[in-house]
């Protein structure tokens, strides 16, 4: 009896010493709560949004991101209605790198601020499904009217935004990215070697992608993405939208091939590349990403 009273006893202070988990990549000891999410949405306002220059028939492409957006406002209400109301510690913000000119669109970003804890009143729902069924249509007319497209310098979010922007340590961070996979800005275009912070369908004809065997050429040449961030472990991402110009069989896989290389040398949690399709094929996809399935 003694012999089982001192391993009870043992068993009882090995449990009491373990340390809680830690996150990935980190040395914090705080936990996730993968119950409460962070959703961030970065927009590119590149010409890839202009009806004149980049027409499609079925469906325009600034209708798509409007529709993307709608589908991604549903599952994050469809996650905080899933649980109990005492709960709730939820965000959803949009955002554009850099700024438009135009001020309105900081009043509209100011608006799809949003978030939910355990005193928000049930009216808010209704609150957020009017703003982002109008003000995100509201933004992509205001750019196309502009029409000076400033385009989206997502490698330099990525250096020094995201991790205030878009990481919670205490949440489940989600990041859409809605682009058609060309990166490139004027005020940051470099290379470092074999690798670049852009990627335009000119640099991928003179990196001679244009084969199947892309991928090798990609591996021996050491070309993508100069890494932008070195720890983006509490971060998923799903960018919509990728849409190669025409000409080059490869030129999808090949964007996407710079993207995934990217992701995984930034350590980002888990990431998903989706093409140009239509919102009633892509909204499962996006609803999924969120509710973790």
């Amino acid at each position: 009896m003694k012999n089982i009273f001192y391993l009870l006893m043992i068993i009882s202070l090995v449990s009491c010493c373990k340390k809680p988990p830690t996150l990935p990549g980190t040395n914090s000891q705080t936990e996730i709560d993968s119950n409460n999410i962070n959703i961030s949405i970065l927009i590119d306002l590149s010409d890839r949004i202009d009806p004149a220059t980049n027409p499609n028939p079925t469906m325009q492409y600034f209708q798509r991101d409007t529709e993307y957006i709608k589908a991604i406002e549903k599952g994050f209400l469809n996650h905080i209605k899933s649980k109990k109301i005492i709960t709730y510690d939820d965000q959803m913000q949009v955002f554009f790198n850099p700024e438009p000119s135009d001020p309105k669109m900081n009043e509209f970003t100011k608006e799809l601020k949003v978030s939910f804890n355990k005193d928000t009143p049930k009216s808010y729902f209704d609150s957020v499904e009017k703003k982002y069924s109008e003000l995100p249509l509201n933004i992509y007319q205001s750019a196309i009217k502009d029409g000076k497209y400033i385009g989206s310098d997502i490698w330099e979010f990525f250096k020094n935004k995201v991790n205030d922007y878009c990481i919670k340590k205490d949440k489940r961070n989600i990041l859409f990215i809605l682009t058609d996979g060309y990166m490139y800005h004027e005020n940051t275009r470099f290379a470092e070697g074999s690798k670049t912070s852009y990627l335009t369908t000119k640099l991928i004809k003179a990196n001679n992608l244009t084969a199947s065997d892309f991928k090798n050429v990609i591996e021996k040449n050491k070309f993508g993405f100069v890494k932008a961030n070195e720890d983006l472990s509490l971060l998923e991402v799903i960018v919509l939208g990728i849409n190669p110009e025409k000409g080059n069989p490869f030129e999808e896989a090949v964007i996407k091939e710079y993207w995934e290389n990217w992701f995984k040398e930034m350590k980002v949690r888990s990431y998903q590349i989706k093409s140009a399709d239509l919102p009633s094929n892509l909204e499962p996809v996006i609803l999924n990403a969120i509710s973790g399935k």
